[in-house]
Order: structure tokens, then sequence, then C-alpha cells
């Protein structure tokens, strides 16, 4: 009999969590779609789009550049005793570059992103919810959604692929650092190595799909902070599963660009 009761309510507990799940999901496509109505209608809040570039992507860009020089110079000291023992050293330049430019920089970066924006907007709207500050913005007469979740949207998918561009530099230049360590490499020879190896299918598929990071991480933080309910308890939920959903989604996308990306090589 008690293991009867333990499976059937084990049994509740997994239909309950898949019931949340699914709405979550449909509620997050309801939220995506209400965007796209919106995002093309007057008003437009320039002035709180480029304050949300400022405060999302500019100021994310010291940890970005500094985690891309540890990756590049991480990248060239693990792949140089690999290469060397294969006598292969000259194709390293080339082999960080295109590791670099076509995967750890986009998603990493993105991670980093998601971790520090996604939980800030979900945190800043889910205690405007909770504060009730966008229930009086509704009766003022403003439009909370356009100013408070387009803009943040906007801002993340233009500035993410401005700071993989930053982020995959610096790291080719920590790159260079990590080879000169144990050996003599000029920089002009490098940067010609990297490049006679990047081609555009390793570049612009690698652009393009820092766009779908920014939007998503945008959207989904907008999505929990937005809905976000039980006080201050449900402002810390929402921060939370903003940065778990948004770096899920950055490795789900990726996975599928990779897919897309395959059929045209």
């Amino acid at each position: 009999m008690s293991n009867f009761l333990t499976n059937d309510k084990i049994f509740n507990t997994t239909e309950k969590r898949l019931t949340e799940f699914f709405g979550m999901i449909g509620g997050l496509g309801s939220f995506s779609i209400r965007f796209f109505k919106e995002v093309f209608r007057p008003p437009y809040e320039i002035e709180q789009i480029r304050k949300h570039m400022i405060e999302l992507g500019m100021k994310t860009l010291p940890i970005v550049g500094v985690t891309g020089f540890i990756i590049g110079l991480v990248i060239a000291m693990q792949l140089s005793p690999v290469l060397k023992r294969f006598g292969a050293e000259a194709f390293l330049p080339g082999s960080v570059g295109i590791s670099i430019v076509r995967e750890l920089g986009p998603v990493i970066c993105a991670l980093i992103f998601a971790g520090r924006v996604s939980s800030g907007i979900g945190a800043e709207l889910g205690s405007m919810r909770v504060t009730e500050q966008i229930d009086a913005m509704e009766v003022s007469g403003t439009n909370p959604f356009k100013y408070l979740v387009i803009t943040r949207i906007i801002a993340t998918t233009v500035m993410l692929p401005l700071l993989v561009i930053v982020a995959d530099a610096v790291a080719i230049y920590g790159a260079f650092i990590g080879v000169n360590l144990k050996g003599d490499v000029s920089f002009p020879l490098f940067i010609l190595q990297v490049f006679e190896q990047l081609t555009f299918m390793d570049v612009i598929p690698a652009i393009i799909k820092t766009f779908f990071f920014g939007f998503a991480i945008g959207i989904i933080g907008c999505f929990k902070g937005f809905n976000s309910k039980n006080g201050t308890e449900g402002v810390g939920i929402s921060a939370n599963s903003a940065v778990v959903l948004g770096s899920l989604a950055v490795f789900v996308i990726d996975l599928i660009a990779v897919q897309i990306t395959s059929i045209f090589q």
C-alpha cells in the first residue's frame, strides 16, 4: 500500500512539473508573438534602447574581454603540445582561430551574457511587478510591454553580436600570447595564419546565431520578470530560472545552428 501511495505521489509530481513546463513554453511563445506584434508599432523608445544597450552591453564588455583573453590563452597552451606530438605545430594558429570564431567565442560569451543580463532583467522586472509599478504604468496609460520589454530585447539582440566580435578578437590575441610563451611567432604572421584558415562559412553563421542567442536571452529574462509573482521570493525564482533557461536556450540554438550550417558545407 505504501509503495502504491509513493508511486502515485511521484506520478502526480511529475505530471505537475510537466504541466508547468509546457505551460511555460506556451506562455513564452505567446510572449514572443506579442513582441513581434508590437515591436514595429510607434512610439519607438529610442532613448530607452540606447540606455539599455549601455547598461546591458557596454558594462558586460570588461568581463567578456577578460574571459575571451583567458580562453584564447588556455586553448593555445593546451593545443600546442598535442599538435607538437603529431608534428603539426604549423596548424596551431588556424586551429585556434577556427575553434574560437565558430564555437567557443559565441557560446561562452553568450553564457556569460545570460548569467549577468538575463538574471538582472528577471530581477529588475520582477521587482517592478511585485511592487505594482508595472500595474501603475498600465493605469497611467503607458504601455509597459513596449517601454520595459521591447527595449531590453532589442538591446540584448543587438549588443551580444558586438560583444562576441570583441571577445573573438581578444581571444585570438590571447592565443598569440599563449603561443609565444614557449615559441617565437610574430603577430603579423600569426594573424595571417589565422585568417588563411578562416572562411566566410566559419564567420558568418557564427555571427548570425549570436543574434538568436541575444534574442533568446532577452525574451526569457523579460518573460520571467514580467510574469513574476509570490512577492520577493518570486523575484529570486524569476532571476534564477531566467539564467538557467537562457543558458539552456543558448545550447539548443547552437545545436540547431550547427545542424543547419553542416547542410551547406
